[in-house]
């Protein structure tokens, strides 16, 4: 049978184009908003990809702790890149979230906790990347049988990280030493470093009725009391030695200093304050002799809660030894109507540089040989971009100090020879880790699997 006849009235015409424009609505409705989110997704990626190539991270990995994320779990929600107090160093590329500012990560854990399928934790870096710190047993024990160490110097940044290793290294010398007779002259544990890894050593040993010795060479506070003033120190709940559960999330380091000074008096806290070790020794009996310039020590073990700054770096330029050169800043409100250089590119130089500005009649300018400030907390760099504008500090990058003299200092700033007026100048260039010591100490650095059951009782027992 033959097809009858279309009948394309104007009616079907109308309601046919009616029909296709609804249609082409509809998909317009669901296709636009995936476009808008895939265009944003795609402008994360270029700002994730940028922040990396800028701080010039495209091949290199964290040195330390930092964040592990199980790809396969990943959900690609973002609620990991939202709480970093650090800034850039989780961003979510592809549908996932992935690493792109590793150092600058300092295992705060916020983004482990923060992940609703708990697709991260907190791993330290492979052994590769971590050559130049200590290999550690799980106990936080050296190569050397006996000496512990602690803290930043072990690879684990973060006051609450040294505090619970200070405190559990302790309860393992604990728990190994004789509970028989002792030699009066011999003490239990000898702590060097007064910081919070060293503090919180000593208190366990007050705790655990172990005679100790504690030697700072500056004052008690280590590595904090030379924070900047009112630098703000952030944290997490920690159990402090003879005082419990420590809740406060942020204060000053005035703040902490007073917390740490008060739990020192009411436990009789005693610290040999201005006291460098030189040198460390393990002998024969397996017992350490430990050498400072005031005296000679005896202890059945050591922990070792130094801090990796070290010695500060220094620039090498005729002049650097003038009384006006400095290399920490204690106090910014004691410095007003002064022309002043800041030397450096890191958090540091640039808290330094703006602690200063603010003070009355100040004139403050700030060198970095970089070409960017790639490696500073987000929230250091708008602060600083602020302080550019305002024209409270002068920025010269790409500039390195050639001469420093009684009353000027000679730069030279893209290739431009520049002499400033200047009564003061702050280097923070770094310091120098202290891996000599450790060396001599005896203390292996680099890669080797300590994590084994087999590989930690045999440092127990060597």
């Amino acid at each position: 049978m033959a097809a009858g006849p279309v009948n394309w009235s104007a009616a079907n015409l109308e309601s046919g184009v009616v029909n296709f424009l609804i249609y082409l609505g509809f998909g317009l409705f669901l296709i636009v908003p995936v476009v808008r989110a895939m265009r944003r997704t795609a402008q994360r990626e270029r700002s994730a990809l940028a922040a990396a190539a800028k701080a010039n991270l495209s091949t290199e990995g964290p040195k330390a702790q930092h964040p592990r994320i199980d790809i396969s779990s990943c959900i690609g929600c973002g609620a990991c890149t939202v709480v970093c107090p650090e800034g850039d160093v989780l961003a979510v590329i592809a549908g996932k979230a992935a690493i792109v500012n590793g150092p600058r990560c300092i295992g705060h854990g916020l983004c482990a906790n923060a992940c609703p399928v708990g697709a991260i934790e907190i791993v330290m870096a492979p052994p590769s990347l971590s050559a130049d710190l200590p290999a550690l047993s799980p106990e936080f024990e050296s190569s050397v049988p006996g000496l512990f160490v602690v803290g930043e110097l072990g690879g684990l940044a973060l006051i609450k990280n040294a505090v619970n290793q200070g405190r559990d290294c302790v309860d393992t010398v604990s728990q190994r030493l004789n509970r028989g007779p002792r030699d009066s002259e011999v003490v239990d544990v000898a702590i060097v470093g007064a910081g919070p890894g060293g503090l919180s050593a000593s208190l366990r040993a007050i705790e655990k009725k172990l005679s100790y010795v504690t030697f700072e060479q500056g004052e008690l506070g280590g590595t904090v009391a030379q924070y900047p003033r009112q630098k703000l120190v952030l944290t997490s709940p920690v159990e402090f030695p003879m005082h419990g559960k420590f809740r406060k999330l942020e204060l000053s380091k005035e703040d902490l200093l007073k917390f740490w000074q008060q739990i020192a008096r009411d436990s009789g806290l005693k610290v040999n304050a201005h006291e460098r070790i030189d040198e460390i020794a393990r002998g024969a009996d397996g017992l350490f002799t430990l050498r400072s310039l005031k005296g000679s020590y005896l202890a059945r073990t050591v922990v070792l809660a130094l801090g990796r700054r070290g010695s500060p770096r220094k620039l090498g330029v005729p002049g650097e030894d003038l009384p006006k050169v400095m290399y920490s800043l204690i106090d910014a409100e004691a410095y007003t109507g002064k022309r002043i250089l800041i030397v450096g590119g890191g958090d540091s130089a640039v808290e330094a540089a703006m602690g200063l500005a603010v003070q009355r009649g100040n004139r403050v300018v700030l060198s970095y040989r970089q070409s960017a400030f790639g490696r500073i907390k987000e929230r250091n760099a708008k602060r600083l971009e602020e302080c550019r504008r305002s024209g409270s500090i002068e920025i010269l990058l790409e500039s390195q100090v050639r001469e420093i003299q009684s009353r000027t200092v000679i730069l030279e700033a893209r290739g431009e020879r520049r002499e400033l007026e200047n009564d003061f100048v702050w280097i923070f260039a770094g310091g120098t880790p202290p891996d000599e010591f450790l060396r001599r100490v005896g203390i292996q650095l680099g890669p080797r699997d300590l994590t084994s059951e087999a590989a930690a009782e045999a440092l127990r027992v060597a």
